[in-house]
């Protein structure tokens, strides 16, 4: 395997809109690329930028309903309103624009080819910043997510017959990539994520552990609110890392979500940019080649600043905290003020740390008693 990365990018990304008013803001995408750009990170021998292009229907219909695509094609093309809520489609959550059913594609397409870059090209990893749908189900869009690009990737990979990791460190559980997953013994999917009992999608509690063949093959580290980078790094060292080297995948899948930072809009946990770095280098260390996806993020400079620090990570090129001036002036554009790529040093107060590492404790012993022998690890 060689030591290339593959950056997959379109500015088409940034064509269509969920709306003026709804928290998915598509320009984080290019502005995204742009900080990358101009902090070195895109013009270096070892990237290699690959247009994103459509995923095939084919591709799309191993995992989605044909009757659910039909109806999602049809609504992407007009500018009309309409709605199937049976579908999840054109309620405030999941809005229906002209384009959408192309646009869908495209995101989903990026991870496709992020999955192709390392299986057929040879790069030792890939990121397709515009994936990371994982809550979209075979036949209804679900929390801003209309075709799951994960799960048809991933099945891509099992036609192969390679066995998959998928790790999900966005803040929102993975509940679409479990719930396809969930009864076999070829993927082992691992989310680690804000607790579901009063967070969406409301799913992703420690005893959803698989079913069938699947059983102990779905795993979750659900974390109580204000959890902070150390939680984090605790989850990785006693459970992912463990499990991931347990299962010895072919491939490893994961979704890169920003939105644990503490300043994210939509969620309650404490993490900085750091967690990112961090996820970023114990990744690559596997040696497994690694398929990265982007997910959530509802602050965009976070998310361009958390994503850029991971690429930079995973290609092995250190960028400097302070913003250069072309920098200042592109953020400067879209009304931010920000002048430094990584986030303070920050910990939960006292109380919430302690009652976040009482939470993960728990959950983590019930892994290891429960998941870790059947992959023969020990505590």
């Amino acid at each position: 395997m060689s030591e290339t990365f593959a950056l997959i990018y379109s500015s088409r990304f940034g064509e269509y809109s969920y709306g003026d008013f709804h928290p998915f803001k598509v320009d984080r995408y290019r502005l995204t690329y742009e900080l990358m750009e101009q902090s070195g990170l895109v013009d270096l021998p070892q990237v290699k930028v690959v247009e994103c292009p459509f995923v095939s229907e084919d591709m799309l219909l191993d995992f989605h309903r044909l009757d659910y695509l039909d109806t999602l094609k049809k609504f992407s093309m007009d500018d009309e309103p309409h709605a199937n809520f049976f579908y999840g489609l054109g309620d405030v959550e999941n809005p229906v624009f002209k384009g959408l059913y192309d646009w869908s594609r495209l995101m989903c397409g990026g991870t496709i080819e992020a999955v192709r870059q390392v299986t057929e090209h040879g790069c030792r990893a890939a990121f397709s910043m515009a994936g990371g749908w994982h809550h979209a189900h075979a036949a209804r869009a679900s929390g801003f997510s209309y075709l799951n690009d994960l799960v048809v990737a991933i099945k891509q990979l099992l036609k192969q017959g390679k066995r998959v990791v998928y790790v999900d460190i966005d803040a929102h559980h993975g509940d679409g990539v479990q719930e396809a997953f969930y009864s076999t013994d070829q993927v082992l999917t691992i989310s680690i994520h804000e607790n579901g009992k009063d967070f969406y999608p409301y799913s992703g509690f420690v005893d959803e552990v698989g079913s069938g063949d699947g059983y102990g093959y779905s795993v979750n580290i659900p974390l109580v609110s204000h959890s902070d980078d150390l939680i984090f790094e605790q989850a990785f060292q006693r459970v992912i890392l463990p499990l991931i080297e347990g299962f010895a995948p072919d491939v490893l899948v994961t979704q890169m979500g920003a939105d644990p930072l503490r300043t994210d809009p939509l969620t309650r946990l404490e993490c900085t940019t750091a967690f990112m770095e961090y996820a970023g280098r114990q990744f690559l260390a596997t040696d497994i080649p690694w398929v990265a996806i982007g997910g959530g993020g509802y602050d965009r400079l976070n998310v361009a600043r958390t994503w850029t620090l991971l690429w930079a990570t995973m290609i092995g090129e250190y960028v400097d905290d302070e913003f250069t001036s072309s920098l200042q002036a592109t953020i400067a554009e879209i009304d931010e003020e920000c002048f430094w790529l990584r986030d303070l040093p920050h910990m939960a107060a006292p109380d919430d740390f302690a009652r976040a590492q009482q939470a993960l404790d728990k959950n983590l012993s019930f892994i290891e008693r429960c998941i870790f022998p059947l992959f023969n690890l020990s505590v």
